[in-house]
């Protein structure tokens, strides 16, 4: 289950303590946004005022130990180097939708307001990855291309973890059959993570986002899982949810590594 933490103005969310990895997902709270994206909102994209924003982020930032490696999201499958990336003012943030690191003190960063946040990290803290995943990034295999990634950054680790954090719950993510035939038909074991919505005009099912995250990253080869059992639709004090609001901001999770991983002899 969920941490929750207190830093300065921030509160934030976390999972379990990892060796030499940092993470968490901010909240709503502590921020200078108002009215829909009260008011902690990173998202510059999302029509809030962008001296808000700035002053937002500019709050992240005392947090972490470097600028984060924003990234241009598409909801693709598109996994960003980004310790081969630029950063700054001036440099334009990768079009992707996950990222990877081996270096310490490279902070990783995406934003959600209701698709899922996953971060993946070598048990002992040597390569991190981090992965914005709504439906059409899962289905995509944004969760496998980041771990593949990974992989062919770090060949000597050997066991993976990751943490899937606050997104929309089963109960409140309703869609469409297309939705459930582009899951199912690829593998017909993930139709238990769907609900069939009883006297719907359409077809209409209830996904289990967290579930199917958790079901890829068990079948590609993460042996430690973490959900944080948050769900951001029926949380409307503490996280923003584009379902639930349509305006509405976004929140934000960083990882980095800190360079503190355990000796291996």
């Amino acid at each position: 289950m969920a941490r929750l933490n207190q830093s300065g103005l921030l509160t934030t969310v976390s999972g379990q303590a990892w060796p030499g990895v940092d993470y968490f997902c901010t909240t709503r709270h502590g921020g200078a946004s108002t009215g829909a994206w009260a008011s902690f909102n990173v998202g510059m994209h999302a029509g809030d005022d962008a001296t808000h924003v700035a002053a937002n982020r500019q709050l992240l930032r005392a947090a972490l130990p470097a600028e984060p490696v924003w990234l241009q999201q598409v909801h693709g499958a598109d996994v960003c180097d980004a310790d081969r990336v630029l950063i700054g003012a001036d440099a334009d943030p990768p079009v992707a939708d996950a990222s990877i690191t081996t270096q310490p003190g490279r902070v990783l960063a995406i934003m959600t307001a209701d698709c899922l946040p996953v971060v993946i990290a070598g048990r002992d803290g040597d390569a991190l990855g981090i992965a914005h995943a709504g439906w059409r990034g899962l289905a995509a295999g944004v969760l496998e291309n980041t771990l593949n990634a990974l992989r062919q950054k770090a060949p000597q680790v050997g066991q993976w973890r990751a943490w899937i954090g606050p997104a929309i719950s089963q109960a409140w993510f309703e869609v469409g059959e297309d939705v459930h035939e582009r899951f199912v038909e690829n593998d017909p074991e993930t139709a238990v993570f769907f609900i069939d919505c009883v006297g719907s005009m359409k077809k209409k099912w209830r996904a289990d986002l967290p579930g199917l995250a958790r079901w890829r990253l068990q079948h590609a080869g993460v042996e430690q899982i973490e959900l944080s059992g948050l769900c951001t639709y029926d949380n409307p004090d503490a996280f923003y949810s584009y379902r639930r609001d349509g305006v509405t901001g976004r929140i934000a999770t960083v990882a980095w590594l800190s360079g503190t991983a355990p000796s291996k002899g």
